[in-house]
Formats: C-alpha cells, structure tokens, sequence
C-alpha cells in the first residue's frame, strides 16, 4: 500500500512544477531532468530485473499449485490451507523482518530470503517430479516461502530509495512490470502444467528466486545504508517502530481505512467474482475480466509516472473512486464488455493510488527507520485479506453474493471520501529534490 509534520527523509524526491489544479488536486507537470537516462541507471535496471522476473514467478505459482495439489487428489480446501499457511507467515513476521532489516544489512538479508526460496521452491519441484507430495510437505514449503517473503518485504522501500533518483518513476514503472507480469505469469504456468508437469512451474519459480538474488548481488552502492545508531534492544527497536509509525497521523489513519478496504472489498472480491462470472459467463470471461484489471493496472503506473501530484495522497484517493467500479459491475451482472471496462477503470485508479503512497512512504520516512514502518503497513494491509476471503462466504448465503458485491462498491466509495476527509492525508506534500 497502504502527518504533515512527519519527518522528511534524507531520499530524494522528484522535483515538480505545480500548474492547474485538477478536481482539487495539483497535477504538476514533468521536471526538467526526468528522463530515462536518470531513472534506468545501472543499479536501477538491475533491481527493476530483480524485483520483476520474480514477480513473474509469484504469479506463476498460484496455477501450478492448484494443478498440482488437485491432480494428486487434493480438494480446494488443502489448495487455500497451503496459502493461507504461507499468508500467515507472511503477516506475522514482516513486522518482525522490518527490525531485522533496519538492523543489519538489508540487501543481505533479501538475497538470503532469495535463496532460502530457491531451495524451497526447487524441493518443492523434486517432490512434484517424482510423484511423492504429501500436503504436510507443501505446507511447511509454503511457510518457509512466506518466512522468507516476510524477511525480505521490509527491504523493497530502502531499497528502492538508493537505487532509483526517480523514486515516483521507479515505483511506477515497477508496477507497470508487476501489472504484465499478472497477465504473463498464469498463462505460462498454463502452458508449462500442460504440456510438462507442474513440478516444471516450481522449478522455474526457483530460477526466478535464483535470478533475483544475482541481481541483488551486482548492486552497487557509494556509501552504506542508514542503521539503527542506538545499541537497543530487538523488543526496544520493535516499539520504536511503532512508536513511528503510530506519530504519522497519515500513515496510520491509511492503513486503518485501507483494512476496512481489504475486509469489505478487495478479500470478498476475487472469491465472489469468480462464483458469478464462471457459471454466468464461463471461465473464458473470468479470465477476460482478470486481464483487463492487469491492463488497467498497468495503464495507471504509467499515468502516475507521468502525471506527479503536488498532494499525491489527494489525488490518489481522488483516483480511488474509480475502484469502484471494479466490484459493482460484477454485483450488477453487467455484459462481459462492460465489466472489461469497468474493471480496466477500477484498475487504473488503484494502481495510481499504489504508486503515490508507495513514493509518500519512501520519501517521507527517515531510512533508519523506513524498513520497520514499511513492515507496519503492510503488515496491516495483508493481515485483513484472509478475513475478507473467510466473510465472503457466509456474507454471500446471507444477503446474496450481487449483493455483498454492490456493497463493497459502496465501501470503496466511503473509503476514498474518509481518505480525502483526513487533513493529514489530504495535505500531505511531496517532498522536494
């Protein structure tokens, strides 16, 4: 994800002039000095490589998973333990991972998570190769994959900082990477199940991890990364970070406003999407729905790399109505075009709002501290995703699942209107160059 008196970092910003206001936000024009040359620099194109080939591979995962687990007997309920358990320990130790981070040395601490998943992801792949999986095995597999996930997460904001000038121009290239990579990665786990084996999709996945950590590995940087200076202790540091995170009056009100999000909107959604699309339309339009939305998300990083809002949390929450659109097209059984472009619209606004408080949180936090605050947040973001998927269920035998749907869009438009009713959201300013 994801006050005016919060500290500024010592990371560089994008430098911007402000021109007409935009339906209350200041929409500044491209600086001088933007260009591709400063944003793809060496150190830039080797995490940009990093960060998207593994990406590449967490959305390849999901299908080889299902494909594998299923044809061994395994019903969908054993597929959504095997997440879960990977989902958990993701949320309860990324907390935990961002102190470790700000400790220690980061960028060795996320090429050791790298690696910790190709041995992982590679057993894993033995295991589908000689037709011995027992669904314990997978289980503790997947909790090792979200361990090492939730150590090497906190990492992705500090990072990014040092090797981008750019910091808005990286993240929204990066998510224009993640937002193909959705639209790749499935399809070719498809073709790889298909025609090999699903133990083929593992053993890519870990090529991908193996990739990530070379790249990591080829960074190079002129001065060592901000640490904690004081001797305290891990509970000490863990309380700091709080204590941080809980002083930003605009970061913490996001994160409780964005869990309302997860629990009414983004969890009951790909569950309920999928129950009324399929049957309805078929699994053809389900899949025509799901690419528009990576279309969309990729549309809008590429309008937050060139459109740099003076008040970027402003103009993000203003991008965020259009999400709306994405849960009540489907509540609405509109006709399979329609729900295309209305989820290619919702996709656009969500990913502008991800890029604009991806760059507010990296260049508005100290980098001694950027890594546990970074940790907090997305610690509060995925920790409701499992509670919307759960309530999905029993809301949809309750009131109907077109329902549940229509009321999330409801509860998207309430969220962007709280966003922009918080002072210290709405007035947050980007920092200068």
């Amino acid at each position: 994800m994801v006050s005016s008196s919060a500290p500024r970092s010592a990371a560089r910003a994008d430098p911007a002039a402000e021109v007409t206001p935009v339906g209350g936000a200041v929409v500044p024009g491209l600086a001088a000095g933007l260009g591709p040359d400063r944003l793809w620099s060496a150190n830039f194109r080797a995490y940009f490589t990093a960060r998207s080939v593994a990406m590449l591979g967490d959305t390849m995962l999901p299908v080889a998973l299902s494909a594998g687990l299923l044809s061994y007997g395994y019903s969908a309920g054993d597929i959504g333990l095997v997440m879960a358990a990977s989902t958990a320990c993701f949320a309860g130790l990324v907390i935990f991972g961002g102190v470790f981070a700000d400790r220690f040395n980061v960028r060795a601490q996320m090429i050791g998570a790298d690696l910790v998943r190709v041995g992982s992801q590679s057993t894993a792949a033995a295991l589908f190769v000689s037709h011995r999986v027992r669904l314990w095995e997978i289980v503790v597999i997947a909790m090792v994959n979200g361990t090492a996930a939730a150590m090497f997460q906190p990492g992705v904001a500090s990072t990014i900082v040092r090797v981008a000038t750019d910091v808005q121009g990286a993240n929204a290239v990066t998510r224009t990477a993640e937002s193909v990579a959705s639209l790749a990665g499935p399809a070719f786990a498809g073709v790889l199940v298909g025609f090999v084996s699903p133990g083929a999709v593992f053993a890519v996945h870990a090529g991908t991890y193996l990739t990530s950590a070379v790249c990591l590995i080829l960074l190079r940087f002129d001065r060592p990364p901000p640490k904690i200076t004081a001797a305290g202790s891990f509970r000490a540091d863990l309380a700091e970070g709080w204590r941080e995170f809980s002083s930003r009056t605009w970061m913490w009100s996001v994160i409780v406003v964005w869990m309302v999000f997860m629990v009414f909107v983004v969890g009951p959604y790909t569950p309920l999407a999928a129950g009324q699309i399929i049957p309805e339309h078929g699994a053809g339009a389900y899949g025509l729905v799901n690419s528009a939305l990576g279309a969309g998300t990729a549309v809008g990083a590429l309008c937050a790399l060139r459109i740099r809002a003076a008040r970027p949390l402003r103009a993000g929450s203003l991008a965020l109505f259009a999400t709306a659109l994405m849960p009540v097209s489907v509540g609405l059984d509109l006709p399979v075009a329609a729900m295309c472009g209305c989820v290619f619209v919702a996709g656009l606004g969500t990913a502008y709002w991800g890029v604009n408080w991806a760059t507010s949180v990296q260049t508005q936090v100290p980098g001694t501290i950027l890594n546990r605050i970074h940790a907090y947040e997305v610690a509060g973001s995925v920790a409701m995703v499992p509670v919307g998927q759960a309530l999905a269920g029993p809301a949809a035998a309750a009131f109907g699942a077109d329902h549940v749907l229509r009321a999330g869009g409801a509860v998207t438009v309430a969220v962007a209107v709280a966003l922009l009713a918080i002072p210290a959201v709405r007035d947050l300013r980007r920092v200068p160059a």
